[in-house]
């Protein structure tokens, strides 16, 4: 069985900085595939943020590029996103989500396990 456990979410004002964690867990080892961060607005589709493979290398959505960066630690099997100048349009449910594939990738159909979510609200 795998969980995925977010965590850091908050209220902050517009420009701050947050750090969400998702702790993996489960049979296949952490260090083989990639990992992703999606979020979804109220009244909107969730869609992609970034994402890392097994070789943390990173891909990012356009809106988030240069604000966020995704990270991995093994050791911990544990999966960052680290958010910086965050903006309104930041606020958000976050989702965890481990992917079946080694390499990033964008598309939700290739995450098979995803997390409960953290609420992340950025007020202006």
């Amino acid at each position: 069985q795998v969980q995925l456990v977010e965590s850091g979410g908050g209220l902050v004002q517009a420009g701050d900085s947050l750090r969400l964690s998702c702790a993996a867990s489960g049979r296949t080892p952490f260090s083989t595939l990639a990992m992703g961060w999606f979020r979804q607005a109220p009244g909107k589709e969730r869609e992609f943020v970034a994402a890392i493979s097994v070789t943390s290398a990173a891909y990012y959505a356009d809106s988030v590029k240069d604000r966020f960066t995704i990270s991995r630690d093994n050791t911990k099997n544990t999966v960052y996103l680290q958010m910086v100048n965050l903006e309104p349009d930041d606020t958000a449910v976050y989702y965890c989500a481990r992917s079946r594939l080694p390499y990033a990738t964008y598309a939700t159909r290739n995450y098979d396990y995803w997390g409960q979510g953290t609420q992340v609200t950025v007020s202006s």
